[in-house]
């Protein structure tokens, strides 16, 4: 299979690597949630070239997943925020950090703690079931084929 088959075929992974499966477009919407929004800032925060840094956000622009927006008229200059479509993809961001976190952190701990504002406390992002709200894992779920 070719890269450019993915977004046709009938598996949500192999649609959504499509749009967000290389590293340069996990490291640009990193920083999105970190709060970066230019593209100067993109490019000197990865060290990437500005052809790489413009390609994953126009892909992402024209995905939805970010949306432009003028700051600055003269020259028109463009900041990228995340979308709702964009927002949805914390957990999954989440889920690769705390992988991250428990397989390669150091000796110091993970790099970034994350805190949630609702009760203070830094937390680990857990997996659960939308129904019944128990925590799920790997081991926890059976695949079944939906209705064609």
């Amino acid at each position: 299979m070719k890269w450019s088959d993915l977004a046709g075929e009938r598996c949500s992974v192999a649609r959504s690597v499509a749009v967000i499966g290389d590293r340069w477009t996990l490291m640009i919407l990193r920083d999105c949630f970190l709060g970066v929004r230019r593209f100067e800032d993109f490019e000197r925060r990865l060290g990437i070239s500005r052809s790489i840094v413009a390609d994953r956000l126009k892909k992402l622009a024209e995905e939805g997943v970010l949306r432009r927006e003028v700051y600055q008229d003269r020259p028109v200059r463009h900041e990228y925020r995340l979308t709702d479509k964009g927002l949805a993809l914390h957990p999954v961001l989440m889920a690769i950090v705390h992988w991250g976190d428990v397989h390669y952190a150091d000796e110091a701990g993970p790099p970034l703690l994350h805190r949630h504002k609702g009760c203070g406390c830094d937390f680990a992002p857990v997996t659960t079931c939308s129904v019944c709200g128990q925590p799920v894992s790997a081991r926890d779920v059976e695949v079944r084929p939906a209705a064609a």
